[in-house]
């Protein structure tokens, strides 16, 4: 191993220790006896009965996936939409723009984004009595930004993507609509999961944009545990950070899984395809 690889390799560590460390120190913690949080006060499971017997905690928690589930359906298939005529459909009038308000979202400021959505949301419920704030504001916005990380993801699956199977297809005399279903939305589909899983972390993961589009009446996870942080550090805090923790981990696990199992499966088919093939080639 070289000087320089072996630099990276170390530069590698030092940033995945850091990342990681305070969150396994935070799941130890969970376990503490103590109501202090830096001191150690022996093993106990208290804080997880105390957080299922927390109505609050279960309300915030049932909203925010309920949230994060709609907005990430919802942003994979606007996003994979956006992916596919950024890709494929050539320079047509008006894809400048429409390029720029999909990289929009990645730069702006969430502050920002947040504030201009509550301000549109006050202006159409002053003027149509609709949307009343809450579950599908929060969710509106959501979309609104995670759908430019999805169409990212799509672009760059269908740049590194042989055009020859579609084109092959409709030579076949394949209709674009059937190939779209049966040959590039599978073959793009380890991407649609990545975006689905990405929209879903960051839907449940966001603070601020949901705090100025929340109604009176919604609280999101993230908005209860900022409240709490705020008036100091509870061992009940840490519990319900681990057990985000452990979806997310879930989460990424069954995406991993299904993504292997895909590229198998697509491994076997072309070399299926490649057998006929040849059988094909020896028969003429």
């Amino acid at each position: 191993m070289s000087k320089n690889s072996k630099f990276v390799t170390t530069l590698m560590c030092i940033g995945f220790t850091f990342l990681y460390i305070p969150m396994v120190l935070l799941v130890i913690y969970s376990f503490n006896d103590s109501r202090f949080v830096t001191v150690w006060g022996g093993f106990s499971t208290k804080w997880y009965g105390e957080l299922l017997n927390n109505q609050l905690v279960i309300d915030s928690a049932i909203l925010s996936l309920q949230i994060a589930f709609v907005t990430a359906c919802a942003a994979v298939v606007l996003g994979t939409m956006a992916g596919i005529a950024l890709v494929r459909f050539g320079k047509f009038k008006g894809r400048t723009l429409f390029s720029g308000m999909i990289s929009a979202p990645l730069v702006m400021p969430e502050v920002i984004t947040g504030l201009s959505l509550l301000m549109l949301f006050i202006a159409l419920e002053n003027a149509l009595g609709i949307p009343e704030r809450g579950f599908w504001t929060i969710t509106i916005a959501h979309i609104t930004f995670s759908m430019a990380f999805v169409a990212v993801i799509i672009q760059a699956r269908l740049a590194g993507m042989d055009e020859s199977l579609e084109e092959a297809a409709m030579d076949l005399g394949g209709k674009p609509l059937r190939v779209l279903f049966d040959i590039t939305l599978p073959l793009i589909a380890p991407g649609m999961i990545s975006g689905w899983l990405l929209a879903f972390t960051m839907s449940l993961d966001d603070l601020v944009i949901a705090s100025f589009t929340a109604g009176p009446g919604a609280n999101t996870l993230p908005m209860y545990i900022f409240s709490k942080v705020k008036t100091g550090l509870r061992p009940d805090i840490n519990a319900l950070a681990t057990l985000i923790i452990l979806t997310v981990a879930i989460g990424v696990f069954i995406a991993g899984w299904l993504m292997l199992r895909q590229d198998k499966q697509r491994k076997v088919d072309e070399q299926m395809a490649a057998m006929e093939t040849t059988k094909d080639e020896q028969a003429a």
